[in-house]
């Protein structure tokens, strides 16, 4: 929730063509939607976020956790390679939840920049075009308009239309994304973490310093794929401008945009992305690794203020 807004700037960023460009950084886009959107306009798209996101890390911290055990030895010590398999395991793990999660988020995230367009650029109309419907917005010069349909409504007309795999639209480009992330992530995490034991007797960690080791191999993590990320946007972006170019696949999607952007297109969005995984993955890691989940279901005798 507190990260969001900056998710939504990220998305906004990294769709922009050059030549067509609303927004200039992160804070400009924020300014520009709370003025354009209201307050509540960072927050589109955050129910779905809400509500998926929590089976999304479920899977990744535990799908980790299960496949470094497996990989270990009588509980020894694994080797970066085989810690680097694990969070492999666990991006692909992850991904079926991402993908629609990321899917319907990003069609409700992006509608605003494609109204902000309009506004700007009054001869660019784009349109939302999901199976047989478009949603095309108003020509009034004072308010331009798009039609916004909920998280549902998507769904549905993707489901009728496509199927499954309508929800499933750039699997291949999530999982490009999420499996070097999840390679970078947690042996990086693992190592940084180690280093706040308190000694080689005490193998605890104190709860800030899970923190701040989930913020720096997250946000490191993130920059790392960042371009993947871009990709994966670009494929499931349904809604374009008018001379907003579609694209048929992955490597599509690359060659355009280097023709067309050149390789700096690959890094927008890139300190959002930052900003928003290094806290999100902090908070959710201490929250893991200290237990709090077992103590909520009776499991342990967890006291945080001892952590």
């Amino acid at each position: 929730t507190c990260v969001f807004p900056i998710d939504l700037a990220k998305t906004r960023l990294q769709n922009q063509r050059s030549g067509q460009q609303i927004y200039r950084n992160m804070m400009d886009c924020l300014i520009k939607t709370v003025r354009s959107e209201g307050y509540f306009g960072m927050y589109r798209g955050a129910a779905v976020n809400l509500t998926l996101v929590t089976p999304e890390k479920a899977i990744k911290l535990a799908a980790n956790d299960f496949l470094r055990h497996r990989l270990s030895n009588d509980g020894g010590k694994l080797t970066v390679l085989k810690e680097m398999m694990a969070g492999c395991g666990a991006g692909m793990c992850q991904v079926v939840i991402t993908t629609p999660m990321e899917m319907l988020k990003i069609q409700l995230q992006d509608a605003g920049r494609l109204v902000a367009q309009q506004r700007v650029m009054p001869s660019l109309v784009p349109c939302l075009q999901m199976g047989n419907t478009i949603a095309v917005q108003s020509r009034s010069y004072n308010a331009p308009s798009l039609v916004r349909p909920s998280a549902m409504q998507i769904a549905r007309e993707l489901l009728a239309t496509k199927g499954v795999t309508g929800l499933y639209r750039g699997l291949g480009a999530t999982l490009m994304r999420d499996i070097p992330f999840s390679v970078v992530y947690f042996p990086l995490f693992a190592h940084l973490n180690q280093l706040g034991q308190r000694s080689l007797g005490d193998t605890t960690v104190p709860f800030y310093w899970s923190f701040l080791a989930g913020c720096a191999a997250g946000s490191t993590a993130a920059v790392a794929v960042n371009p993947c990320d871009v990709i994966k946007t670009r494929l499931q972006s349904l809604s374009k401008g008018a001379n907003e170019e579609t694209y048929s696949g992955v490597v599509d999607c690359i060659s355009k945009i280097l023709r067309k952007e050149g390789p700096g297109a690959f890094l927008k969005g890139a300190g959002c992305r930052a900003l928003v995984i290094a806290p999100l993955f902090g908070i959710a890691q201490v929250m893991y690794l200290i237990g709090v989940g077992e103590f909520v279901l009776g499991n342990t005798t967890f006291d945080l203020y001892s952590a």
